[in-house]
């Protein structure tokens, strides 16, 4: 199989990553929660995964590096706490329904949105499009990174301080950018969600919320901590204070291996080869008169390495069938993102999207350009 699906989750997962998960299953136990070997493994592996995500973000407090189920809870935990009691949000026109869904179900709290138009290329339309949604009653900015769909990367930095200018927060959904695009903390976002599964090349069921030093947002659920039991009340101690229940240890051990993986690499590196083989696909593309493309070739400075097409006359469902054919796995529909899609004029029909990761070759890319020119 040919899998260009690597925006929804990386596949294959690096052999380390893989290794690591497997270790922890074999060798751990729950950590925090005893003083045997078993569960003592289990805690060095938590710290030194937590310490590793925080380099790698450019964190200065561990223990602001919480982990979680998947990027959505993150998401979810600094929204709701955010606007546990009204306000309005400032959201791009391409945002995941990881944003959309918690903020349609704050309605009834009194939340109000609006959805700031993005300028493909053009960062200054963008920055004045956010500038101008701000109302008295604006709390935060909430802005992903790049569209899941599209691959439009936003100017979040200039986001980000934009922010900061007008007193707002500024939360930041990684889940398409984190081990693609550098991220750092020190450009300040107050919150940083990140699905690790993705760029990081981790397990499936992991998750990141990294805080910045001002914020502690509050909680989403509430228990067995491990630490302060005799008391009733959830600890605020970070990063007890979130990870209630016990952690996804081979996950965590996985997400550790993989951020090893990608610093080998290299950003950069990764995120080079990656554009070069969506360049290759994208002028293949503009030559089939029979194709769709949405976007100009893909640059690193405007767009993540993602690219959505469809097929003239056809459902971007049938093109993914007619793909399986030659054994290329690729992701059809809406992807989660209605934003994205009525922004774009593609709801009807959803987009066929091509997402490569750091395994995918020049060869998938030709083969899946000749399956493409015999539609």
């Amino acid at each position: 199989m040919i899998y260009l699906d690597n925006s929804a989750t990386t596949n294959p997962k690096p052999m380390s990553v893989i290794s690591a998960s497997e270790r922890a299953v074999r060798n751990s136990a729950n950590p925090g929660r005893s003083g045997h070997m078993l569960s003592e493994n289990a805690a060095r592996t938590v710290y030194e995964t937590r310490m590793k995500a925080a380099g790698f973000f450019d964190s200065a407090d561990e223990t602001r590096v919480i982990f979680t189920p998947s990027c959505t809870f993150s998401l979810n935990t600094a929204i709701k706490s955010v606007f546990k009691d009204g306000g309005h949000a400032v959201v791009s026109s391409l945002e995941h329904n990881a944003v959309m869904r918690p903020l349609e179900k704050l309605r009834n709290k009194g939340v109000t949105y609006t959805k700031a138009e993005v300028f493909a290329g053009d960062n200054d339309k963008t920055v004045d499009s956010f500038r101008k949604s701000i109302t008295k009653e604006t709390r935060a900015f909430i802005c992903t990174h790049a569209s899941n769909v599209f691959g439009i990367k936003l100017p979040v930095e200039r986001l980000a301080a934009l922010a900061h200018s007008y007193g707002l927060i500024f939360i930041l959904d990684a889940a398409q950018s984190a081990g693609i695009a550098p991220i750092s903390m020190n450009d300040g976002y107050d919150i940083v969600c990140a699905a690790p599964h993705k760029g990081l090349y981790a397990p499936m069921g992991t998750g990141l919320m990294i805080l910045g030093k001002d914020i502690s947002p509050d909680t989403l659920i509430e228990g067995g901590t491990g630490s302060n039991s005799l008391s009733p009340v959830q600890p605020e101690d970070l990063p007890d204070k979130f990870e209630s229940g016990t952690l996804n240890l081979s996950g965590i051990a996985g997400l550790g291996a993989g951020i090893d993986f990608v610093k080998s690499k290299g950003i950069n590196r990764i995120s080079g080869h990656e554009f070069s083989l969506m360049k290759m696909l994208y002028k293949a593309l503009l030559t089939n008169k029979r194709i769709i493309l949405y976007t100009e070739l893909p640059e690193p400075d405007h767009y993540v390495p993602v690219l959505s097409f469809n097929a003239e006359g056809a459902h971007s469902e049938e093109t993914a069938e007619y793909l399986k054919k030659y054994g290329i796995a690729v992701r059809a529909g809406l992807h989660c993102a209605p934003c994205a899609h009525e922004a774009f004029g593609t709801t009807e029909t959803g987009t066929v999207r091509i997402s490569p990761s750091a395994f995918t070759s020049q060869n998938d890319i030709r083969t899946l350009i000749r399956a493409i020119s015999k539609i």
